[in-house]
C-alpha cells in the first residue's frame, strides 16, 4: 500500500517534465519557418538578449554606496552586519519591457517620490526614507536596483537618489 502511494506522484510527475522541459514556446515543429512572420516582442522592437550576470563585484559596491559591502550570493551586497543591502535583479529585455508598466506602478504605492530617468530604453528611480529602487530597460538587458537600511545615506542630503543614480550610472547600458 506504501509503495503505491509512492509511484502514482513518482508517475504524475515523470508525465509532466516533457511539458515543463519544452515549455509553452516549443512547440515541437521541425521546420523553423513554421514561426516566421510571428513578432514575439510585439511593438517593443526589443533584441533577442539572454539575462546579463550581476554587473558588479563587492569592491565595486563598496565604491559607489560609499561603505564597506560583501557579496552574499547572487548580486546581493551586505554591509556584513545584516543591516544595510543592495540587490540587483537582472531580467532580458523583453522580460523587464513586459514588466515594467506593473512595477512603475506598483513604486508609487510604496515609493515616496517616483521619478522617469533618462537611461535605457525605459527607467524609473524610485526613494523613500530607508529604501530606494530603480529599474532601467535596456537593449543589452534589465536591471532592478534595491537599496535599503543605509543608515548614512539615509541621513545624507537627497537621500537614496544620488546613490541610485551612481549605480545605474555604472551599470553596463
Amino acid at each position: 500500500m506504501t509503495v503505491r502511494r509512492l509511484i502514482a506522484p513518482l508517475w504524475c510527475s515523470l508525465l509532466l517534465i516533457p511539458l515543463v522541459a519544452c515549455g509553452p514556446d516549443d512547440s515541437g515543429d521541425a521546420d523553423p519557418a513554421a514561426g516566421a512572420g510571428v513578432e514575439v516582442d510585439g511593438d517593443a522592437d526589443l533584441p533577442n538578449v539572454s539575462r546579463p550576470a550581476c554587473p558588479f563585484s563587492a569592491a565595486q559596491v563598496s565604491d559607489l554606496v560609499g561603505q564597506p559591502m560583501e557579496d552574499q550570493g547572487n548580486c546581493l551586497f551586505g554591509d556584513g552586519k545584516g543591516v544595510a543591502s543592495l540587490t540587483i535583479t537582472t531580467a532580458s529585455p523583453l522580460a523587464g519591457e513586459s514588466t515594467y508598466d506593473y512595477q512603475r506602478k506598483n513604486a508609487t504605492q510604496v515609493y515616496r517620490e517616483v521619478k522617469d530617468v533618462d537611461k535605457g530604453r525605459k527607467a524609473y528611480l524610485a526613494v523613500k526614507d530607508i529604501e530606494g529602487e530603480a529599474v532601467v530597460v535596456s537593449d543589452k538587458g534589465t536591471y532592478t536596483v534595491i537599496m535599503s537600511s543605509f543608515q548614512a545615506i539615509s541621513a545624507s542630503p537627497g537621500g537614496y537618489e544620488p546613490t541610485l543614480r551612481k549605480v545605474l550610472d555604472a551599470l553596463p547600458l
